[in-house]
């Protein structure tokens, strides 16, 4: 009876045991707190995203006929100025177009092709170039109206706006209406958004992602065939292979030092090795490639180190138990059950370069490519030729004042989003394709 006096009965609480039910309870309430603040944060940062960015994925087309006449594109051919005489041909079919159809009314003549891009003369020589049968016939031709036109129908400019702004006229939006009633003026998906190079600051509905993506692509092969072979290599050896040591010891401390140090002092080293002293081209993606191949190379060595660690030793001991040697152990047993923890860390190192930013910008991979290269061979791409990546693109389009090219930096950090979600993707199913169990 005592002892049941002092200690109570165990179905009755405690107030030791309350006070650690409470701070459990309020632990909880703390982890439970911080995913709900990291997943707000997440969806105001996508929201934000997507909201400014969506909308670069649709483009504003002008569709009309255009007259193809032989003598007239002889004639622009041996102009010195080609651009501007296929400027000449779709200006008077699109007057024709809308005298036709009385749609003009009182816009100034002068102000109606305003309404069509810049690039529209580049465009309509292309289809010439690529489509000789067409003269002497008539062609309904879409193309990419003024930024200006774009942002009106994407609430960016305002009739009120335009009273102050040189690049476009309340009468022009007057018109862009009368066109999009009449179905002259559309919206619709703007595939060359991710075929288009990079354009000029006057031309923001012509830029486009197509050399920052195959810029991108170069680098990530280089960095694939360097990174992966070096680092599981060097993971093995470390691993499985070399004497524990002080020497050991500095190589492991080291290495994880190299993958806490800033990306921006791998491009000082990049700019210092691969520019000064071997002397490539600071705007190749052979550089971009090694530079970000050194930064990730410490993740692809610890990732693949810890993979191997996690592989019971009983596995080695019975390899070497039935005959096997060392490195048939390694390569034949461990290796292969290793296998998803090594993929997963290299595609893991492969998405955080690609998004990668600083140290490209340290080697000069920030040209504007207004063209593709003449040879876009594997030789000459990575090796001769200027290009730009992915990231140092959307850096390049936010430094522009024009709003259009916001649009087109927020779409460039959705594709890259895509990129990103979908190597992450791979990732897991590797890991689960490849995962066996002991």
């Amino acid at each position: 009876m005592s002892i049941a006096k002092k200690h109570g009965s165990l179905l009755q609480l405690d107030a030791r045991t309350k006070k650690r039910n409470a701070a459990e309870r309020r632990f909880r309430a703390y982890g439970l707190s911080a995913i709900c603040v990291a997943c707000a944060a997440l969806l105001m940062l996508l929201t934000s995203i997507i909201g400014n960015g969506a909308s670069a994925f649709r483009q504003t087309f002008i569709s009309f006929p255009v007259t193809i006449d032989a003598a007239e594109v002889a004639a622009a051919e041996s102009a010195l100025l080609k651009t501007g005489a296929y400027n000449t041909i779709l200006e008077t079919s699109l007057l024709e177009y809308l005298t036709e159809n009385d749609l003009l009314a009182d816009t100034p003549v002068d102000e109606a092709f305003g309404l069509v891009s810049g690039e529209a003369g580049s465009t309509f020589r292309q289809f010439i170039l690529a489509n000789p049968d067409a003269a002497g016939t008539t062609f309904q031709l879409d193309l990419l109206a003024n930024g200006r036109i774009d942002g009106y129908f994407k609430g960016r400019v305002t009739a009120d706006a335009a009273l102050l702004d040189k690049n476009v006229s309340p009468a022009q939006l007057q018109l862009a209406d009368r066109l999009a009633e009449h179905g002259t003026l559309v919206r619709k998906f703007n595939w060359s958004f991710f075929t288009n190079p990079d354009a000029s600051d006057q031309r923001p509905e012509a830029a486009g992602l197509g050399v920052a993506i195959l810029g991108s692509i170069y680098m990530m092969l280089v960095v694939l065939f360097l990174a992966l072979p070096i680092g599981v290599a060097a993971s093995i050896y470390l691993e499985e292979f070399a004497r524990k040591s002080w020497i050991t010891d500095v190589i492991e401390v080291n290495i994880a030092n190299l993958a806490a140090v800033p990306s921006i002092v791998y491009g000082i080293l990049g700019l210092a090795i691969f520019i000064n002293f071997a002397e490539f081209n600071q705007s190749s993606p052979l550089v971009g490639g090694l530079v970000l191949t050194l930064m990730t190379l410490p993740t692809i060595i610890i990732s693949t180190r810890a993979s191997l660690k996690s592989i019971p030793p009983s596995i080695r001991d019975a390899a070497l138990g039935v005959g096997a040697s060392k490195m048939q152990s390694v390569f034949h047993h461990v290796l292969p059950l290793a296998a998803p923890g090594i993929l997963t860390g290299t595609i893991i190192g492969l998405a955080q370069a690609l998004g990668e930013t600083a140290p490209l910008l340290l080697i000069g991979m920030v040209a504007f490519v207004r063209e593709y290269p003449a040879a876009w061979t594997p030789e000459a791409g990575l090796f001769g030729e200027a290009s730009t990546a992915l990231p140092v693109q959307v850096y390049n389009w936010t430094q522009r004042s024009d709003p259009a090219f916001v649009e087109r930096a927020s779409g460039a950090i959705i594709t890259l989003l895509v990129f990103l979600l979908i190597m992450n993707a791979v990732a897991i199913y590797l890991r689960k394709k490849f995962e066996r169990r002991w």
